[in-house]
């Protein structure tokens, strides 16, 4: 089943220009962007990944989601896919966690569901999530957990599936098939509840990491301005391509850059390096995979931790927020660019087939 949603009609395009031209404030803008993303059916499944830790990836996460809600009167879902449950806390206090857990409302049960033989593979993912969080209406999370799933049970599970009477494959297409349908069969049920899905993923590049690849349409790449980045980068962009290589003769996935977010800009140790890293940035990616919205370090952004809410809820008026506001107008009008070459893409391997 395809995640990505698609947009109904020809003249959306020349719509959603006429209206810009129409508004006079910024208010009145967001509701036209809102309206024209909203035009889907199905939730984009956004992926917010980077190889290296440190690098701003889950205030980026939580912030942009927040933001969409907010200002945008978006449906959005943060998913918490990191052990460090640093998305879970960045949207909710740590005895409301602990209560979660002893409910049994995580992603580890859901997650357990999938690769214990003996449970009932029937997802409630609907179960799991925390809507209104933040008393945000429109925002809702998926907890993450400090464990999210035994490798013992996941070798045993991928060893039944290989050796099972009616099984026409090895350990190997077993394996494939799991990083295929883990996170995508928990996201399944909600698909439909939701403008966005955001996956908050560990650093690395581990089982559900991969999975979630898998099952997005977009990744957003957070990055520091310094060295060290561009290598993370180019790592992250060779490993998602040959997954991708490695779906070819199955079933194609779809993921592709959104764009390179710059956080934690302005200091004086990345402005050394700043000019650098932008110049060998530039050359290696074009001007749409970069965001001209950079998030500078800003202490209220880090403060905001403390309220276990991110910063664009509580304290809307800090520099931290105001940029995350900004990047999420450019995230939108990214995303209509990119799925209208999507559209275009899909239409014409339509009519190749034809």
């Amino acid at each position: 089943m395809r995640i990505i949603s698609n947009f109904l009609g020809e003249g959306r395009s020349q719509f959603v220009r006429d209206s810009h031209q129409k508004t006079k404030n910024r208010s009145e803008q967001n509701w036209y962007i809102g309206r024209y993303v909203n035009a889907g059916i199905m939730a984009h499944v956004i992926a917010t990944t980077n190889m290296k830790g440190g690098v701003g990836k889950t205030t980026l996460c939580v912030n942009l989601a927040a933001s969409l809600a907010r200002n945008f009167g978006k449906r959005v879902l943060v998913v918490d896919l990191d052990t460090q449950i640093s998305g879970t806390l960045s949207l909710m206090s740590p005895q409301e966690f602990v209560k979660c857990r002893k409910e049994r409302r995580t992603l580890r049960q859901l997650i357990s569901q999938t690769v214990d033989s003996s449970a009932e593979q029937i997802h409630d993912t609907a179960g799991a999530i925390r809507p209104y969080i933040c008393e945000q209406k429109g925002l809702s999370l998926l907890p993450g957990d400090l464990d999210l799933y035994d490798d013992y049970m996941v070798s045993s599970f991928l060893h039944e599936q290989a050796n099972a009477d009616d099984a026409d494959h090895d350990f190997q297409t077993a394996w494939e098939k799991l990083e295929r349908t883990l996170v995508k069969g928990i996201l399944e049920p909600v698909q439909n509840d939701y403008d966005f899905i955001i996956l908050d993923c560990a650093p690395g590049y581990n089982l559900l990491t991969r999975s979630s690849f898998v099952a997005s349409d977009f990744y957003l790449l957070p990055a520091k301005p310094e060295p060290l980045s561009i290598a993370g980068i180019q790592l992250l962009q060779r490993r998602i391509e040959r997954l991708r290589q490695g779906y070819e003769d199955s079933e194609p996935i779809k993921i592709e850059l959104l764009g390179i977010v710059f956080t934690m800009s302005g200091n004086l140790f990345t402005s050394r390096y700043y000019n650098q890293v932008m110049k060998r940035v530039q050359q290696d990616y074009s001007e749409q995979q970069i965001f001209k919205t950079q998030i500078p370090n800003d202490a209220q952004v880090s403060r905001a931790v403390d309220s276990f809410k991110p910063v664009i809820l509580s304290n809307p008026t800090a520099t931290g927020a105001k940029a995350f506001a900004k990047l999420t107008e450019e995230f939108l009008q990214k995303l209509e660019i990119l799925t209208g070459t999507k559209e275009q893409k899909s239409r014409m391997s339509l009519s190749q087939m034809e």
